[in-house]
């Protein structure tokens, strides 16, 4: 059965309430959280960005249960080497416990933080690049790198986990689902895309490119949810409105006021919440998780855009995840019977 994690929200919420949330949501029985890595929110209403490594230090002394960024890009104002540095340290203050989500970035944070921007091909290769680059200084051995986008000289790590920290990279399109089987150690996508035959085609060409067998390979999906009736969700759409033209017309736009006002006029409230799973009971969020579970997804990420978190976490806790942990032991147990 899938993992059930929960998001916490760096463009919505303070960093003292995200890690309120996580402890709140490892107490309720998720199975693992992932913070965003924004460097400004998607849009001016949504009012917070902070820094998420920090955020992922810091919780690390609350919770047991893994954790991870969805996700860093590392690329253009984080040089790839601090990536690695940064991972690699989190990894040994908590072992076996921390991954990185990594993709080719939005212009919200990589344009506005350093005047910097390309288009998908060149961000597809500063990605790839910049993961060789991870995974060789992770080796702790000195590296000497030159690549197109990428220099080091004599550089090494000095402190590093005892297992390398995996890396997962996000997918939403044919080319970036290729990439992420080739270069990543798993995928991160949105609960549309990952069940889409086409995107997992993509995705297991590329896994196969590089000798993995991709039915091995996590599968992270993001599902976005609204606890309750339909039409009490105005204010998670309004916080979440760019959704459904993130990918097509807003990642290109670096300014989060520009970005609320366009969103605003081109998107209604119901076109923002005609994907998510809404209901007030239980059953409806069940059979979403079981959903995602048959189309192969190892790791649903719950994100609610509701002002109450606390109240999302524990109708999780209380009426959902029981379920799942219930259907998981059955699994366990019949196969154990078979071997």
């Amino acid at each position: 059965m899938v993992s059930v994690g929960f998001v916490l929200s760096h463009e919505q919420f303070t960093q003292p309430r995200l890690i309120d949330l996580g402890i709140r949501a490892e107490q309720a029985g998720f199975d693992m959280v992932w913070t965003s890595d924004h460097f400004q929110p998607w849009m001016d209403n949504q009012g917070y960005s902070g820094f998420a490594w920090v955020l992922l230090g810091a919780l690390g002394q609350h919770i047991q249960i893994p954790m991870g960024t969805g996700v860093t890009c590392p690329t253009f104002r984080y040089h790839p080497a601090i990536v690695a540095q940064a991972f690699a340290s989190l990894g040994a203050l908590y072992p076996n416990r921390v991954f990185l989500g990594v993709g080719s970035g939005e212009a919200i944070n990589e344009q506005a933080a350093t005047g910097d921007w390309a288009d998908y091909d060149e961000r597809a290769e500063r990605l790839s690049e910049a993961v060789t680059l991870i995974r060789q200084l992770w080796t702790g051995e000195v590296t000497n790198f030159k690549g197109r986008y990428y220099q080091t000289t004599g550089a090494k790590l000095y402190t590093l986990p005892e297992q390398p920290v995996p890396i997962f990279i996000a997918a939403s399109g044919e080319n970036s689902m290729k990439l992420a089987g080739e270069h990543g150690d798993g995928l991160i996508s949105d609960a549309e895309s990952v069940v889409m035959p086409e995107m997992r085609r993509a995705f297991e060409i590329g896994a196969r490119k590089s000798g993995k067998d991709p039915a091995y390979m996590p599968i992270h999906a993001e599902s976005f949810v609204f606890v309750g009736e339909r039409q009490s969700s105005n204010y998670a759409a309004q916080m979440w409105r760019f959704l459904p033209n993130a990918w097509t017309e807003f990642v290109d736009n670096p300014n989060p006021r520009d970005i609320l006002e366009r969103a605003e006029a081109a998107l209604s409230l119901n076109k923002v919440t005609e994907n998510w799973v809404v209901g007030a009971d239980a059953q409806t969020h069940i059979e979403n998780i079981e959903k995602m579970s048959a189309a192969g997804v190892t790791h649903l990420y719950i994100h609610s855009g509701q002002a109450g978190q606390e109240a999302v976490i524990d109708f999780y806790g209380r009426e959902v995840l029981p379920h799942i942990r219930h259907e998981r032991m059955q699994l366990s147990e019949l196969i154990t019977h078979m071997v």
